[in-house]
């Protein structure tokens, strides 16, 4: 078989042996390694022009020396025990005198609270495999050609459909460009803006330290802008010289708040009046809780405001699938980004949310998961409200983190280190805010509660109060 490099003599016989020797070297140089699933005694003997009983043979000679193993119904694999020869030997010790300290363990993490993790555990792999298999039966030879680099037409109607209807955006086909996941489109956009002349970008102070890299890397300079009880402060905003701004607005990462009406307003009228343009991130829009949805702004002021959304926490950040509803000559520019840089996104993975889209699926996973992430938020807020007395809890009426301000004198570092050593990942505030404002900010952690069910959020909240109590001397 050509793949399997096993080179035959046949002048010099013995195929059975060739066979087998040209196995054992493969699997002493690495080349196959431990479980590597072989092909069948009769499709190995085709592709070497030998008879099948050749290959038997050598099959036969290579498990009992134990480097094949075969099980019925899973075939011929290499052996768990084959290994390569030429493994180097450990590093002698040095003396106990002369080794050097090593630091210690990693605590392991028991109850696991970082942040932008959905429930993974919940994706729908039936109703996907269902909704990819529809879209397979009836997929034209033709589509399985390079994509139309702004997504496929389907899915951009469907998507512009269900934005609408559920978010009160304005949007169609035409303005909708399918992009890989939110970051993937903030940093297209960016690039557009930049060679329009937009070299300031304001964001939101506090916000994500993962994000905040990536934006720089787009080649803007950042200014940050303050975040109160009402959202972006605007007023702050018209003091700069940023004429691009990204916000999140349904809400705000990381501390939950809500833009206000009066805020939304101003945000909109600062765009008319400075020829700006609004980068609004849909961030945790499809989980709300205790009040009615807060439409988007682009539905607002479509020709200013470019919408960013992606199903990463709604399905799985693997599927890597977002969207930008942007102005109609910037979304073209968008759809002549992706033709020139990488021709589209995958194209099954599209379908597959087209028919999830279109047959009601992604409606009722949602639903499903609002349920759920509700339960959770519930149970989490009820037990640090019992376990840290004097915290404040902002951040409850949607998403699917926490915003958690510590009581005061706390040490927000120490509760983070005294957390983890008890088997809590969490993280703390103060690096998602300026460093002008970080010592102004009470210290505070941001929970995610997405991933662990009730209980667990509950014995969670347990262990962080005995953190937060041990520094006070508790």
């Amino acid at each position: 078989m050509t793949d399997l490099h096993l080179p035959l003599d046949r002048s010099a016989g013995r195929l059975a042996a060739q066979i087998a020797a040209g196995f054992r070297a493969a699997v002493r140089s690495g080349r196959l390694t431990a479980g590597t699933r072989l092909p069948s005694s009769r499709d190995l003997a085709r592709d070497l022009d030998v008879s099948r009983g050749v290959v038997v043979t050598a099959y036969e000679q290579l498990t009992a020396e134990g480097f094949l193993i075969a099980r019925r119904g899973d075939g011929t694999r290499i052996a768990p025990l084959a290994r390569p020869d030429e493994e180097a030997a450990p590093p002698s010790r040095p003396p106990a005198a002369s080794r050097p300290v090593e630091p210690p363990p990693e605590p392991e993490v028991l109850y696991d609270l970082s942040l932008g993790r959905p429930d993974l555990s919940a994706f729908p792999r039936e109703r996907w495999i269902a909704a990819a298999r529809a879209a397979l039966r009836t997929l034209p030879h033709d589509a399985l050609a390079y994509p139309d680099p702004a997504g496929v037409p389907d899915l951009r109607a469907e998507l512009a459909s269900y934005l609408g209807r559920v978010r009160a955006a304005l949007a169609d086909a035409d303005r909708t460009v399918i992009m890989s996941g939110v970051a993937h489109g903030l940093s297209a956009v960016l690039g557009l803006l930049r060679a329009d002349g937009h070299t300031t970008l304001a964001v939101e102070d506090p916000a994500s330290v993962r994000q905040l890299p990536m934006l720089a890397a787009a080649g803007v300079r950042l200014v940050r802008i303050p975040v109160d009880g009402e959202g972006i402060d605007v007023a702050a905003l018209a003091r700069t010289q940023a004429r691009a701004v990204l916000v999140t607005p349904a809400h705000q990462y990381p501390t939950g708040v809500v833009l206000s009406p009066a805020r939304r307003a101003e945000l909109i009228a600062w765009a008319r009046d400075a020829d700006g343009v609004i980068l609004e991130d849909d961030y945790d829009a499809e989980f709300r809780y205790d009040r009615d949805p807060v439409g988007c702004l682009q539905g607002v002021e479509p020709d200013r405001v470019v919408l960013l959304g992606s199903v990463s926490k709604s399905l799985a950040p693997a599927l890597r699938l977002g969207w930008a509803v942007a102005p109609q000559p910037l979304a073209e520019r968008l759809r002549e980004h992706r033709a020139y840089t990488d021709h589209g996104a995958p194209v099954l993975e599209q379908y597959a949310l087209t028919e999830f889209l279109r047959g009601g699926g992604y409606d009722r996973h949602l639903r499903t998961m609002r349920r759920r992430y509700r339960a959770r938020r519930d149970a989490l807020v009820g037990a640090l409200t019992e376990n840290l007395p004097g915290a404040r809890i902002h951040g409850v009426s949607a998403g699917i983190h926490l915003y958690v301000e510590l009581p005061g004198g706390c040490d927000e570092d120490a509760v983070v280190d005294r957390a983890a050593r008890s088997g809590v990942a969490v993280e703390g505030a103060r690096g998602m805010w300026s460093p002008r404002r970080a010592d102004e900010a009470p210290p505070a952690l941001v929970l995610g509660y997405a991933g662990l069910t009730e209980p667990r959020l509950v014995k969670a909240a347990q262990l962080l109060g005995q953190a937060v109590a041990h520094g006070d001397g508790g």
